[in-house]
């Protein structure tokens, strides 16, 4: 039956996933077996996705459906066993910037890949993200704009971890639609992703967890 939930999610049966996974865990299926069939599914979705053999309404779709059934899933959890996390990670889009699609599937993917990931959302000034690394401790923080204008704030928010004494144990990843290397040497920041699986790929990298999406 694990084997059958992903194969669902693979192949994009909604209904079927979702029903596979609430059968499993009223069955008595440990919870962080569902989840982890789950992520199975999320990592053959990303190397499809890599390869180009799928897309992003099938990356939306996935993550969809992945957030649903975590959700029938935690209230199956003992509340002494937690969900193992690989990571932190704070993703905004930056400040001038409102775009929010492409960072929408970057938060999902991470989440669907066992990050714990606080999103603060669109138009995002840089003390906000600062102040909150400060308090979240993030590994990874995650700067997304798909206009010019976000080039001048990723690189104040590199700085002001830099000046705040976080940089060293934070990993800057940008990301945009005008996003290139130059930018990402423009801004300081450690790497550039040009879609959403470079980010759990990255992300992974950084904080010790399996590099098997791509």
């Amino acid at each position: 039956m694990l084997q059958k939930l992903t194969t669902a999610i693979t192949e994009m049966n909604e209904k079927e996933a979702v029903a596979i996974a609430e059968k499993l865990l009223n069955n008595g299926t440990e919870p962080l077996e569902v989840i982890e069939a789950c992520q199975k599914a999320m990592e053959v979705i990303g190397r499809r996705f890599s390869a180009g053999e799928c897309f992003i309404p099938e990356l939306i779709l996935a993550g969809d459906m992945m957030k649903q059934i975590s959700e029938k899933a935690e209230p199956h959890l003992k509340q002494d066993v937690a969900v193992k996390k690989h990571g932190r990670v704070i993703i905004a889009t930056v400040e001038g910037d409102i775009h929010d699609i492409g960072k929408n599937i970057v938060v999902s993917m991470l989440d669907a890949n066992g990050f714990d990931v606080l999103d603060l959302g669109v138009d995002v000034p840089v003390a906000k993200i600062v102040e909150t690394a400060k308090e979240f401790k993030p590994s990874v923080v995650g700067l997304s704009g798909l206009l010019t204008l976000a080039f001048d704030p990723m690189k104040a928010v590199v700085a002001a971890l830099e000046e705040e004494g976080l940089r060293k144990n934070i990993k800057v990843m940008i990301g945009g639609g005008m996003i290139d290397e130059q930018v990402r040497q423009y801004t300081g920041a450690d790497t550039f992703g040009a879609n959403a699986m470079d980010a759990v790929i990255f992300a992974k990298k950084w904080t010790g967890g399996k590099q098997n999406v791509g």
